[in-house]
């Protein structure tokens, strides 16, 4: 692959642009919709469905406030130690493939790190009965460090019921793809995806 030269300008253009756009989806939904809210976008495929994420990825957790507050900072490091990455492949004029897709991963995760850095400070609680507001007067619902992720996107591709037959689960609900996830999670899974599958021949090198 041709290496070619990637300014420091367009990869930080590039990171604030999508961090900016994974934010504006978030507060918009945060500040309009109440916990469990849906709204159908294609019908039986694709939903705008609003839940808080205390944990990690697509929905998963990490237990209790402790479990948190490390989840935060393993992440505060993995960003900056990607960002140190980042710089030193510029620096070797890496192709630009391989800098938009590290720059993808350190973007979803800096997409994330906001919402638990900031989010328990600036908004007030989400509840089933009201949505939550934006820098409210008696503060947020919680500390630095210890604010829920917004999760929105989510695709239930197949839904279906199991078989009568089926055995120890005859005749329950499932759904394909369940998780429940944001721009920030897209962002690092495209990212690496993209270098799994495009950039091997790099790293083989």
């Amino acid at each position: 692959m041709k290496k070619l030269k990637f300014s420091g300008a367009t990869v930080t253009w590039f990171i604030v642009l999508l961090l900016l756009i994974d934010q504006a989806v978030k507060i918009y939904v945060k500040t309009h919709f109440t916990i469990n809210e849906s709204v159908t976008v294609f019908e039986d495929w694709f939903f705008i469905h609003f839940i808080e994420n205390p944990g990690a990825a697509f929905g998963f957790q990490f237990g209790g406030e402790y479990g948190k507050m490390i989840l935060s900072l393993l992440r505060i490091v993995a960003v900056a130690l990607l960002s140190v990455y980042i710089h030193s492949l510029m620096k070797r004029q890496a192709p630009k493939g391989i800098i938009m897709g590290f720059s993808l991963i350190l973007v979803g995760a800096l997409g994330n790190i906001v919402d638990c850095m900031f989010y328990g400070m600036i908004f007030s609680e989400s509840t089933v009965f009201n949505v939550a507001t934006l820098f409210p007067e008696g503060g947020g619902y919680g500390t630095f460090l210890h604010g829920f992720v917004v999760d929105m996107l989510y695709f239930p591709l197949i839904e279906s019921t199991f078989p009568e037959w089926f055995p120890i689960v005859g005749g329950e609900d499932f759904v394909f793809f369940s998780p429940i996830f944001n721009l920030a999670d897209t962002y690092i899974s495209v990212g690496f995806l993209y270098l799994l599958i495009f950039q091997n021949k790099y790293f083989r090198q």
